[in-house]
């Protein structure tokens, strides 16, 4: 999302406020239930943690992997997609492909013309087993391996 921002949306600095807290274009942010905690130095369990829903979009390569309209994924983190730039990054290309049920917070990213360009705000790793791979890498395998053949 920073490099989009920086490279696409041509906004010199965009960065996580994580790393640079006062950056002008903070495309990430922390998570406003989040801003009193860190604070108040609550670090302990304190951030988005644990499985979450997802609602994924029609026509998109993630809704075609996962085969369905609702998933759930692992989370751990504080900071996450800040939404004053949504229509920015959507006008330039950007799907949004996963956000929560209520639509308020971006859960997953695609670049429609690319071979494999997606991005999660979760964990997808966490779910992966070896004899039962995550859809996402076996989407990202098959991507790669329709490219080099």
């Amino acid at each position: 999302m920073v490099e989009f921002a920086r490279d696409v949306l041509e906004l010199p600095g965009a960065h996580t406020t994580e790393i640079d807290p006062d950056t002008k274009y903070p495309v990430i942010h922390i998570m406003p239930d989040q801003e009193k905690k860190m604070l108040a130095k609550e670090y302990g369990a304190t951030m988005r943690l644990g499985a979450w829903d997802c609602r994924l979009k029609v026509n998109t390569k993630v809704r075609s992997l996962y085969g369905k309209e609702e998933i759930s994924e692992r989370h751990r983190h504080r900071f996450e997609f800040n939404n004053d730039f949504l229509s920015q990054f959507m006008k330039k290309g950007l799907t949004i492909s996963g956000t929560t049920p209520d639509g308020k917070l971006v859960e997953i990213i695609e670049l429609k013309d690319h071979p494999f360009f997606v991005g999660t705000q979760f964990h997808p790793e966490l779910k992966s087993r070896p004899l039962n791979p995550h859809p996402l890498f076996v989407g990202f395998v098959k991507a790669a391996s329709d490219v080099i053949i």
